[in-house]
């Protein structure tokens, strides 16, 4: 059984209301050896969808069998999920595009550093959860350093970075910290958001943890196996010029969409005369993220996602 919870909190600075700026994460230790995961969610703080899931697992494993040690982090940006904004509002920067941090620079480098020393740098294993923020729904996962482990995750859509091909592959993440200096194994996935309910994407999460906590050995139980997947090594992220309503024309996340089939096409709210058309980028992709209401967007807001499945692995 878990021997003990703890809840750690680390404070990395003052705010200039008087109140700390504080790292808050829950620690459960096993009765037995074993490697240590961290959880973690909310970098970008208007993608919740992570930290909802991380409460429900909290709730199933607290009373379970536990080998090593689990560490949960909720909410790893608190600044800018209060204001459901992905950007931090004291500073305007991205908190993941500033690892390693600094420890006198501005609050989110602060905050990178004392995430880097006091939650990544001590873990065998980091499942960092995400999602598509407060608009456009998001399935996909990458494969990093451990293509079991991502695999085990369940999605059906895999996303294998490769050098010279178009994608998301960002400098200054968390990634490069507990992957690259530390060799921690490392799995980023991508689940839910929108103007839609979470719970099935909570759900899904949670699943998907419990059976990748199964691989690792931290809990007992059979792994699932995985279901039929795609790898793409070709990944495009499509924002619309024109501001107004985004109206989706996609199908939906996870299903193929052909060479000249629209994404989407953006409506003017004042005049009702359609301003732009987004059409697919490939021949043949697979949808990854989309926007699944009529949703309000600026000009260069998030719109849509698509693998290309030339190329593509199972």
């Amino acid at each position: 059984m878990v021997k003990s919870i703890n809840k750690l909190r680390h404070k990395f600075t003052t705010h200039a209301d008087g109140s700390d700026a504080v790292i808050f994460m829950h620690e459960l230790v096993g009765e037995q050896d074993g490697p240590t995961v961290g959880i973690s969610a909310s970098i970008h703080g208007n993608e919740n969808t992570g930290s909802q899931a991380i409460l429900d697992l909290f709730r199933i494993i607290r009373d379970m069998p536990l080998k090593g040690r689990i560490i949960l982090l909720p909410v790893a940006n608190p600044r800018s999920f209060a204001v459901n904004h992905r950007h931090n509002p004291l500073d305007q920067m991205n908190l993941n595009r500033e690892f390693p941090g600094d420890p006198r620079g501005t609050y989110s480098q602060q905050l990178a550093d004392a995430l880097a020393h006091e939650f990544f740098a001590g873990l065998d294993y980091n499942l960092d959860l995400h999602s598509g923020t407060d608009r456009p729904t998001v399935d996909y996962v990458y494969i990093w350093n451990d293509e079991p482990l991502s695999r085990a995750f369940g999605s059906k859509i895999l996303y294998r970075p490769t050098t010279g091909k178009a994608g998301t592959v960002y400098s200054g993440t968390s990634k490069s910290v507990s992957m690259d200096r530390h060799g921690t194994k490392v799995v980023t996935i991508e689940l839910g958001g929108g103007i839609v309910d979470q719970t099935p994407y909570t759900k899904r999460t949670v699943d998907g943890l419990l059976n990748q906590l199964r691989l690792i050995g931290s809990i007992e139980g059979e792994v699932i196996p995985n279901p039929k997947q795609v790898v793409v090594t070709e990944l495009v992220g499509i924002r619309p010029k024109h501001g107004g309503w985004l109206e989706p024309l996609s199908p939906a996340n996870g299903e193929i969409i052909r060479g000249g089939s629209l994404l989407g096409r953006v409506v003017s709210p004042y005049d009702f005369e359609t301003i732009e058309e987004i059409p697919t980028p490939f021949e043949t992709g697979i949808m990854v993220m989309q926007h699944l209401t009529r949703n309000l967007v600026e000009a260069g807001d998030y719109g849509f996602m698509v693998g290309n499945i030339e190329g593509s692995t199972d």
